[in-house]
């Protein structure tokens, strides 16, 4: 027979567990404590509640609702509870994280990183410092520029076949000869060369123009977009043998006081007589061995391709208005690139360009 008293006795028990779980829960440090205290509270098998909630089949069938309602009141108050406690861990641990951690005034400061100019920007500071000291000027010009100025002033009408050797990106096309012709980015830097010539009106003039010249190569010793310096010295009685010197000590001073130099005849459509220059393998020294093996940077000559030059062509020099059966010149131009890649030992052009610290941070 069911005993009216176990009613009274049931919502006690509910109200005592709801108040033991408020103060067990505040004495929970972090948020497992919490989820254990979950399990122990409404776990489905061993459950505080859940032993509770066996003994309602006790209760006599008039008290029923109310001790269901009692049952229930108390597991959402303690549902509430677990909830409004981990709320309250993780406010409190939002706070301590955004709090800044106290200051050791004992510690040395912290200073920031040094920062290095690049390879190539270090390279062509060295290379202009070069040729100011042996009296040439450094010039600049655009970089989106003429068809006349870097093709035609230079030689190289239009459907010349040396044409083919640089693919060419055109901002527009071309429309037809002469300095109205199309706009494109340069191929190289000589056409700062033309607009030098033109703006001094007569010789002489010494000039050396460093910038970007773009090209349709990408792979690792060829990058659409790389650096160039160029260089032209024109005046009376210029010979070759004036640019046989010149190159020579800028060869020196770039690579050491034992280079040699090394020049083998060429083509280039704007200087005639044409020449290629190579200096004594910088890896080697010149002996075409390295280390008692073939050296594989020369592939055991002992020499390096690093530049083009010639003597100017008089169809350059009547395209600029100067008497060809007066004035002489030599012209020269490499890769800035090529020479940082000698310089630091760099085997892939493609780096230069990439800006990655971790490569860009060994060259302080």
């Amino acid at each position: 027979m069911s005993d009216p008293g176990l009613t009274a006795q049931l919502t006690s028990d509910l109200r005592a567990l709801a108040e033991s779980a408020r103060d067990r829960l505040r004495a929970a440090a972090d948020a497992d404590a919490v989820l254990r205290l979950k399990g122990d509270l409404l776990g489905k098998q061993r459950g505080e509640l859940r032993a509770l909630e066996a003994r309602l089949r006790e209760v006599p069938k008039e008290d029923r609702p109310r001790a269901g309602q009692a049952f229930n009141e108390a597991k959402q108050e303690i549902e509430a509870l677990l909830g409004a406690r981990l709320d309250e861990i993780e406010r409190a641990r939002r706070r301590a994280a955004l709090e800044p951690l106290p200051a050791d005034v004992t510690l040395p400061g912290r200073r920031p990183g040094n920062g290095t100019l690049h390879p190539l920007t270090q390279t062509r500071t060295d290379l202009e410092a070069v040729f100011v000291r042996l009296g040439f000027d450094v010039c600049d010009g655009p970089e989106v520029e003429l068809d006349w100025y870097n093709f035609e002033a230079l030689g190289l009408p239009p459907y010349h076949p040396a044409r083919d050797a640089q693919d060419t990106f055109f901002v527009e096309g071309p429309h037809g000869a002469g300095r109205d012709g199309g706009l494109l980015l340069r191929t190289h830097t000589s056409p700062v060369q033309i607009r030098t010539m033109l703006a001094a009106g007569r010789p002489p003039v010494r000039m050396v123009c460093p910038g970007a010249v773009y090209r349709r190569d990408d792979d690792p010793t060829h990058s659409p977009m790389f650096m160039q310096i160029e260089g032209l010295c024109v005046g009376e009685g210029v010979t070759f043998a004036h640019l046989k010197w010149v190159l020579g000590e800028f060869a020196r001073q770039i690579f050491g006081a034992g280079t040699r130099t090394r020049f083998r005849p060429s083509f280039f459509p704007f200087t005639e007589p044409s020449a290629e220059v190579d200096v004594t393998c910088v890896f080697c020294g010149g002996s075409g061995t390295r280390d008692g093996a073939r050296c594989a940077v020369c592939k055991e000559t002992g020499w390096l391709e690093i530049l083009g030059c010639g003597m100017v062509d008089p169809v350059v020099l009547g395209h600029v208005g100067y008497d060809a059966e007066r004035w002489t010149g030599y012209a020269f131009g490499m890769g800035i690139d090529r020479i940082a890649m000698l310089r630091y030992g760099i085997n892939d052009i493609r780096l230069l360009y990439e800006n990655d610290l971790r490569f860009l941070g060994q060259f302080r």
